[in-house]
């Protein structure tokens, strides 16, 4: 005799609830903690975390994402400062600025929002901000600490990664890690993370030979390739957890990941969506990431 189970639909809304990986509250979580660490610092040693983010251009996405890091610094009681350039903007111009905010004492993180208009060398204009003031995690010193394991400020996306996989409860001692993506910004930062936190990591890009293969074989699948649904989620080992960095849009036009979300969601265990995963993080972190540079600027 065969017995079927079936599943009313709030018992399927319950698994996939406990599937899918809230970025929007986990950010909020954090950011509620930061409010805390914030009023502390001016209570307990009179300093106000200050944060200068510069834009260069009118790119419209760069646009709103620099209205959405400034609401987030007014929500945890960081100071903030914009500075929007037009796009004629010469490379010595925003140079000098840089080196304006890297003396200005109120400034403790200095962000600026990238891609630059193509007459700007990015490489310089990383490189020229202060060290301690890098609230984006890319300057060659603070990525030279977190290779040799011995991190400060580190790229805000690979840090709200392994946030989500940490809240999530996920433990990366002993798994097999992929990524696919192999970008300064957020694959070659994660894949470090992962191998600081004892995965077994495999990098992977747009060259690799038998892709599908590798990504059957992983229990944690970082997907920062920036391809729409390249990923499919017949690849998807059943129980991983899956982590979507992507946002891209698809053939209709609607905001997708990385990886083929209906389908993963199927045969993960965890997984991101797209929109609401690690997106919310980023910023997050990058109000962390000024929080921790105030406290070193100022030893506290």
């Amino acid at each position: 005799m065969t017995t079927t189970i079936t599943k009313s639909a709030s018992d399927l809304s319950l698994d996939l609830s406990q599937k899918v990986i809230d970025g929007k509250a986990i950010a909020k979580a954090l950011r509620q903690e930061l409010a805390k660490e914030v009023r502390e610092l001016k209570e307990s040693a009179g300093i106000t975390p200050g944060l200068a983010v510069v834009l260069v251009g009118e790119d419209p996405a760069s646009g709103v994402y620099v209205r959405n890091k400034t609401r987030a610094c007014v929500e945890v009681g960081i100071r903030s400062a914009q500075h929007i350039l037009p796009d004629s903007t010469t490379e010595a111009e925003l140079l000098s600025l840089i080196d304006t905010l890297n003396a200005d004492t109120e400034i403790h993180g200095i962000l600026v929002q990238l891609p630059l208009p193509s007459h700007i060398d990015q490489a310089t204009i990383i490189e020229a901000i202060s060290a301690q003031k890098d609230a984006d995690g890319f300057h060659p010193y603070n990525m030279g600490r977190l290779l040799t394991g011995c991190p400060t400020l580190q790229p805000c996306t690979p840090l709200g990664v392994m946030h989500l996989l940490k809240s999530a409860g996920i433990k990366c001692a002993g798994k097999d890690a992929i990524v696919i993506g192999r970008s300064n910004i957020v694959g070659k930062p994660v894949a470090v993370m992962l191998l600081g936190q004892n995965a077994t990591v495999t990098l992977c890009h747009s060259k690799t030979v038998n892709l599908e293969k590798k990504i059957a074989a992983a229990d944690i699948v970082i997907a920062a390739i920036g391809r729409a649904e390249m990923i499919k989620g017949a690849w998807i080992k059943e129980g991983a957890t899956v982590i979507d960095v992507g946002m891209n849009r698809n053939a209709e036009g609607k905001l997708c990941g990385d990886v083929e979300y209906a389908e993963a969601v199927k045969r993960a265990a965890h997984i991101t969506p797209v929109p609401g995963g690690v997106g919310p993080m980023t910023i997050a972190m990058l109000l962390k990431n000024t929080v921790t540079a105030a406290r070193l600027i100022h030893k506290v």
